[in-house]
């Protein structure tokens, strides 16, 4: 984790160049605003991990396409420090970071003394002259033999301090001044002189990236937490500097920060009248001319700080031990695991925040503070500490470790980079050109998904579930489900790939054969008994009318919910599903119709057409609630499927399903019976014994801390078993049964 340290946030901003509004592409779409363009491209910035090099945090894409950059910062710069300086040691660790940067295949374009910052520990001519009159003499440069650095010193007047400097110095100075790029050397090349031996052995490693949390090596040995002393010293520990910057970044933003805002009050967001935008003169084609140009649309290299005291205050009484949270705690011997809700002398118990709607929770600074620093260390244990995750999830998942969370869910770890490397990803096959047409339709109103980048990044993964998974096929939706994925790990294809490649299986098994006919209908078979073991009344009446699952549901199911609503609300809809075996998702469907319920008692067969072709809103907190209830109280065998995967964490079963024979009731499972009987089926069916749990059991509620409890024998079961057999049916004949009575 790189830790913000005694470094502080800085914010700059720019404008890219405005596209014509009817320029449209090869596609007939029109051209990618180049905010967006630079909006994707900054993604790859933001993996940039050394030590040499200061850390991109965020870009923020505003109006008129101005886009704001966050990073990491420092107030001291090279001229600052241009005299005190050991500049032999500094050109080293300058070219370090360049050197690495190129590895990436990134050029740096805009280093100057202000651009090189030092830290705490050290690093992180024609100042006079405008820009024309500086390219002016570098062309000059090609039209002598000798070199710049001595036509930069003679006039300078430095020519005599030119040679008092070492000729190894004077040596690097040279090879750095050659006009030609093509005769310049690379950074990697000067890093090898021998002015830099002495530095060799000092040379700082990048940091690892994210992916290590899916290794099995011990990832917090080098951990240390502060002693009890260290939190009662006269001179505290400032313990916020010790997070994450994209930690302190998001609570800063949570806390009431406003980069525009930060932005204005520094000046370098000017608002001017509209009627002084606009043109001189407009031709009859629509071409305008001699447009005032805003002077605050042009390059501005200020820095503004990002001011901390507002977050500091808000987490002032932040007790310092909850920095560093114990998962577990040693008693008598015994280690006994901690609470994951804390209490907080600010705001009291957290247990009452955590009972107050998601929305609510997600914009508490000091519940997310909380929960934030408790998910980063369980992850630092993945995957020893994943019943522990799942667990935290039931509660809620913060929004700025979702991507983790999700992946440790799905119980994602081997070397995911390698596996997806080596797939073929470039090779034509018959399914680029669906592709291609199905990607600028998924969720292109999320800037990120609709850059180039995200395009290009979209195709990359669909090809490879394909290839990788030659037993199906591609279907549409396969790209709306692939979308939340590649949104959380934008920078990390590979995890999201793998993630794509989990889910599939536990919630669409099957789905992408070429003929799955037989999977989709008896899902929808399920789904329409679900409805009626629910809500007969509604069953009924859409039955009456015809309004079948297969005219509305077939893309809820096929997508997981991923077509039909916004980014926003799959995430905390799948926040849930992920916890669900596979029939979840059907819970789901019928807690959207039973949102829609009046509405749909009220409708016609084409009033309900017109309903389901955009779907309306939708609380989806309120459908979680009732999905998760629905759950609760439905026995299991009521959504059995024979083509349902076998879930992992249950005991045997004798058939793909739900009921265990751990009971001794295996005889009483279920068994599948036709499709054409199951979609004549009105109501679903349920295993004997299920029916036996019934008679025994009571559901208490329908609270998420319920659970089942034995009935008193003054109690009666909440069911009534009517056999409608006939009589020479039974296992016994009413004149045995009266003799044995």
């Amino acid at each position: 984790m790189q830790c913000l340290d005694k470094a502080e946030l800085g914010a700059t901003t720019l404008c890219g160049s405005s596209q014509t509004g009817d320029e449209c592409g090869s596609n007939g779409l029109p051209l990618t605003p180049n905010g967006i363009r630079i909006l994707g491209q900054f993604q790859k910035l933001k993996t940039i991990k050394h030590p040499r090099l200061c850390k991109y945090i965020d870009l923020v894409r505003g109006k008129h396409e101005r886009v704001i950059i966050v990073t990491e910062h420092y107030r001291e710069n090279l001229e600052d420090r241009l005299k005190s300086s050991n500049l032999v040691k500094l050109a080293y660790e300058a070219l370090e970071g360049l050197a690495y940067l190129n590895k990436l295949g990134i050029v740096h374009r805009n280093l100057a003394p202000q651009n090189i910052l030092f830290d705490e520990h050290g690093v992180s001519l024609w100042n006079d002259l405008a820009l024309p009159d500086i390219i002016s003499k570098i062309f000059s440069f090609l039209e002598t033999d000798t070199s710049p650095l001595f036509q930069i010193a003679e006039q300078c007047d430095r020519m005599e301090d030119i040679k008092c400097l070492p000729s190894d110095v004077v040596h690097l100075m040279k090879q750095c001044l050659v006009t030609s790029p093509l005769r310049r050397p690379e950074p990697t090349e000067l890093l090898e002189l021998p002015l830099f031996k002495e530095f060799h052995e000092t040379t700082l490693i990048p940091d690892g990236n994210s992916l290590s949390m899916f290794s099995t090596k011990l990832r917090c040995k080098l951990l240390e937490v502060p002693t009890s002393d260290d939190f009662n010293m006269e001179d505290p520990i400032d313990h916020l500097s010790e997070r994450s910057f994209d930690e302190v970044y998001y609570l800063w933003g949570l806390a009431g920060g406003d980069l525009e805002m930060v932005l204005k009050k520094a000046g370098l967001i000017r608002s001017s009248p509209p009627i002084t935008k606009l043109s001189k003169f407009v031709v009859e084609e629509g071409e305008m001319f001699h447009e005032c140009r805003d002077r605050s649309i042009l390059l501005d290299d200020t820095v503004v700080i990002l001011p901390l005291d507002q977050l500091r205050q808000r987490l002032h009484h932040v007790d310092a031990a909850c920095y560093y949270p114990l998962l577990e705690t040693r008693a008598n011997g015994d280690f006994k695991k901690n609470n994951s809700i804390h209490p907080s002398a600010s705001s009291g118990d957290l247990t009452t925040t955590s009972k107050l709607p998601l929305v609510i929770r997600e914009k508490d600074v000091e519940y997310q503070f909380h929960r934030i620093i408790l998910y980063e260390r369980l992850l630092q244990g993945y995957p020893y500490t994943k019943s522990r995750i799942v667990k935290e999830a039931r509660v809620d998942i913060p929004p700025l470790l979702r991507a983790k969370v999700w992946a440790a869910m799905l119980d994602i770890h081997g070397d995911v980079v390698g596996i997806y490397d080596a797939i073929d990803k470039e090779t034509p096959t018959i399914t680029d050109r669906q592709i291609e047409v199905d990607i600028p339709r998924c969720h292109q109103y999320n800037e990120l998904l609709s850059s180039p980048m995200g395009h290009a990044k979209f195709k990359r993964l669909l090809k490879a579930w394909v290839v990788s998974h030659p037993h199906y096929v591609y279907w549409q939706g396969l790209d709306s489900l692939c979308a939340p994925f590649l949104y959380l790990n934008f920078n990390e294809e590979a995890v999201a790939f793998a993630c794509l490649t989990a889910f599939i299986p536990k919630y669409l098994h099957k789905f992408f054969l070429k003929d799955n006919s037989a999977i989709v209908q008896e899902y929808l078979a399920v789904f329409s008994h679900l409805i009626s073991f629910h809500d007969p009344e509604l069953s009924n009446h859409l039955t009456g009318i015809g309004f079948v699952p297969e005219l509305y549901a077939i893309p809820w199911f096929l997508t997981m919910y991923a077509h039909v609503f916004p980014l926003n609300k799959i995430f905390h809809l799948w926040d849930t599903l992920l916890l669900g075996n596979s029939s979840f998702p059907l819970y789901i469907g019928v807690a959207i119709l039973q949102q829609l319920r009046d509405q749909l008692l009220s409708f016609g067969f084409n009033e309900c057409i017109l309903l389901f072709s955009d779907m309306p809103q939708i609380d989806i907190y309120k459908v979680v609630q009732e999905s998760v209830r629905l759950f609760r109280i439905t026995p299991r065998s009521a959504t059995y499927r024979q083509y349902a995967p076998v879930e992992k964490d249950t005991a045997p079963k004798i058939a793909p399903g739900y009921m265990d024979t751990s009971n001794g009731f295996a005889h009483l499972s279920m068994d599948g019976i036709s499709l054409e009987d199951l979609k004549q089926e009105r109501c679903p069916r349920i295993s004997a014994d299920d029916l036996i749990k019934l008679c025994e059991l009571h559901i208490i509620g329908s609270s998420p801390g319920s659970s089942p409890s034995k009935w008193s024998r003054a109690d009666k079961p909440p069911l009534v078993v009517i056999d409608i057999r006939p009589q020479e049916e039974y296992p016994f004949s009413k004149s045995k049964n009266t003799q044995r009575n």
